[in-house]
């Protein structure tokens, strides 16, 4: 026979205080969030700039995965705001050095490079940064060029997008 579970009788202490303490619920956070940033500096600013349908569904695991790094086992309601307000509190915080130390911004969000300088492609910096030519060609489509000796620069930017530069012929 199918026994019914029982159930608790609603307790709103057990709802709201969080089971492990405060300090270990920041450092959590801290270590997840400090990893997560590495991880993703490391694949690339093109798969941070435009997420394709399999990127979105990586972002989906991922964050279900390390949910459990951070709350440990506290699935409270104060452990998860609580931990919602370290993520958001060390995302400002960063904005904030990243706004006062230049060093601080090119290591959290990188440089803009050049994929076309003057009019040369730049094979090693394509290759570093994973950049193929059929997604060169198709920028340069996207900003009315035929062809890449039309373009003077083509620059992947901090955010993943590819701005182009159109050479004027004097």
């Amino acid at each position: 026979m199918l026994a019914l579970a029982t159930r608790q009788p609603f307790d709103f202490a057990t709802m709201l205080i969080p089971v492990l303490p405060w300090w270990e619920l920041l450092i959590r956070g801290i270590i997840v969030y400090g990893f997560l940033l590495c991880l993703i500096r490391l694949t690339g600013r093109r798969q941070t700039g435009m997420l394709t349908p399999f990127d979105f569904i990586l972002l989906l695991i991922l964050s279900n995965t390390v949910q459990n790094a951070m709350n440990g086992g506290d699935n409270s309601l104060g452990g998860g705001l609580f931990l919602a307000g370290t993520l958001i509190s060390i995302n400002w915080c960063m904005l904030l050095l990243s706004r006062h130390f230049r060093f601080v911004h090119w290591a959290l969000v990188g440089r803009p490079v050049f994929l076309v300088r003057d009019g040369a492609v730049q094979e090693k910096v394509m290759h570093r940064e994973r950049i193929t030519h059929h997604e060169l060609m198709s920028s340069l489509r996207s900003a009315g060029l035929a062809n890449i000796e039309q373009a003077k620069d083509v620059i992947l930017e901090t955010n993943g997008t590819i701005s182009v530069i159109h050479r004027t012929w004097a």
